[in-house]
């Protein structure tokens, strides 16, 4: 199996976990989100229902507690306070293992504090970050996924929960399982399944107070930054069909966001966010000039459920991430067209 380069390293995490503390750094979940239109979950499919009550769980209600994200050997705790007032959300995620990490967020605004270095890398936050489990408004998640509700009620960090599971209704996509809260409904574990219902990762509470006051004090960071630079990666829309690009999405997956950014050495990368409301795909588009200081993916490369596939098709570089099945990338990435646009005489 393939070493992961290090720009892949950093982008480990990109579902829901979010827990690599380089993505600061390297900013791969940035998006922009567009608006969904919201409707009272008893006009929607019950499916649907189910999991935007969960998000907004997550949303909704005050909390503080430690999570821990598992991927084979590899563990990472971080404790988290969240708070909704009368400004909107407010939450604070520290990182307990390994190098400091802080991320302050205000509705959709993160700060990413990094203390060795004295930076603060401004953020979007994702809809799909933990506790909270969804990308868009879920609408199409029934035609791709069946439900089965658990029976028997479960534990985790000493709450009952219900245990839900999601298979996929093809092999485009993994399975999932989370437990949410009898009370509150908030997501207290998730876990994603494999192609042999096998569980390839996981994220679970395994300390929570819910209903406590929460202090501004626990809401700000521990460190001093005033005079730390602060930093906001470039990201601007762009539309990759009008600049020749013909990318064959699997079914149900739908385009989330287009965007260029702008990386070291001044090179410029696209990046195709592809989401069926539940799992996610990013395509980076980049040049293949030796501006790069590290050699780019070719073929496939797997760590826990996050899949990699990478190939240079004509000038450029094309990388697939995601929580999803190798040959889901391999066909997006193999399948894909560049017909450069003949510019008007």
């Amino acid at each position: 199996m393939a070493t992961l380069a290090p720009d892949v390293q950093r982008l480990r995490g990109l579902r829901r976990v979010g827990l690599a503390a380089a993505l600061c750094l390297a900013s791969a979940c940035t998006l922009v989100a567009p608006t969904w239109a919201q409707e009272h979950p008893a006009a929607l499919d019950p499916l649907v229902a189910l999991l935007q009550t969960v998000q907004a769980a997550a949303r909704q209600n005050d909390y503080s507690g430690v999570f821990t994200y598992q991927q084979g050997s590899s563990m990472q705790s971080t404790r988290i306070v969240h708070r909704m007032d009368g400004t909107g959300e407010r939450e604070m995620l520290e990182m307990l293992d390994g190098a400091p990490r802080e991320f302050v967020r205000h509705n959709n605004i993160v700060q990413c504090l990094i203390p060795e270095k004295k930076v603060i890398v401004l953020q979007h936050q994702r809809g799909d970050r933990f506790p909270a489990l969804l990308l868009g408004d879920g609408k199409n998640i029934p035609a791709h996924y069946t439900i089965r509700k658990g029976k028997v009620l479960d534990r985790v960090a000493g709450r009952e929960c219900t245990v839900v599971e999601l298979d996929p209704r093809d092999a485009h996509r993994y399975g999932y399982r989370f437990c949410t809260d009898v009370a509150t409904h908030l997501l207290l574990k998730a876990q994603t399944l494999g192609l042999h219902h096998n569980v390839v990762d996981q994220i679970s509470f395994t300390s929570l107070h819910m209903g406590d006051p929460i202090s501004d004090e626990q809401l700000n960071s521990h460190w001093k930054t005033d005079n730390w630079r602060v930093l906001q990666p470039s990201l601007v829309p762009v539309d990759l069909a009008k600049m020749g690009w013909q990318i064959s999405a699997p079914a149900g997956f739908e385009p989330f966001t287009q965007v260029t950014r702008r990386m070291r050495a001044g090179r410029r990368v696209n990046q195709l966010v592809l989401s069926d409301g539940l799992a996610a795909i990013s395509v980076f588009i980049e040049p293949a000039d030796r501006a790069r200081k590290t050699a780019p993916i070719t073929g496939a490369v797997h760590k826990g459920a996050m899949n990699i596939f990478g190939a240079k098709m004509g000038n450029h570089w094309l990388t697939a991430i995601g929580e999803v099945p190798a040959a889901t990338l391999r066909d997006i990435v193999q399948q894909a067209k560049y017909v450069p646009l003949i510019a008007p005489r």
